[in-house]
């Protein structure tokens, strides 16, 4: 076995064991990406079935039912939630791709994602009924994230083109 040093003081051999346990990492990275997007893109496929057989079914019987706009109102929201519930499906499937083709997290795609969450909980929150602590809290995070969002797309479209 060759153990003559490397330049940079470890031993061929120590070299060759790092770089194989590297590969080995990168393979399991790849599988385990691999096997999350299957499973986002299996949930989305059928979370889009599913919505659709729900409003289809939705709409053949309670269509008569809607007398008012509050009742309107919530039957819109739900069938929005549910879209807004893809959105995240397929935000979570882009940020996937994104690392598994970039090796690296995009924090756009992820303030994306967690707008999206924020924009679907606010949706289906009963305003009358919640706090203002929490209307406020909702509010501010809403705001943090959009700001995040801006500072990070202002610093990438500033950022020199590689």
């Amino acid at each position: 076995m060759n153990t003559a040093p490397a330049p940079d003081g470890r031993s061929l051999a120590g070299a060759k064991l790092a770089v194989a346990a590297v590969r080995v990492m990168r393979i399991g990275e790849i599988v385990v990406i691999a096997a999350a997007g299957l499973l986002v893109l299996a949930a989305v496929i059928l979370a889009a079935g599913t919505l659709f057989v729900l409003f289809a079914d939705g709409v053949r019987r309670h269509l008569d039912s809607i007398a008012s706009i509050e009742a309107l109102q919530t039957a819109i929201q739900s069938v929005f939630a549910g879209v807004l519930l893809l959105m995240l499906g397929l935000e979570l499937l882009e940020t996937l791709k994104s690392y598994f083709t970039e090796s690296q997290v995009r924090i756009e795609v992820i303030l994306i994602v967690a707008l999206i969450a924020l924009a679907r909980h606010v949706m289906l929150m009963d305003i009358t009924r919640t706090s203002g602590a929490v209307l406020l809290g909702a509010a501010a995070l809403t705001l943090a994230l959009a700001a995040s969002y801006w500072l990070v797309r202002a610093r990438r479209a500033a950022a020199p083109k590689a």
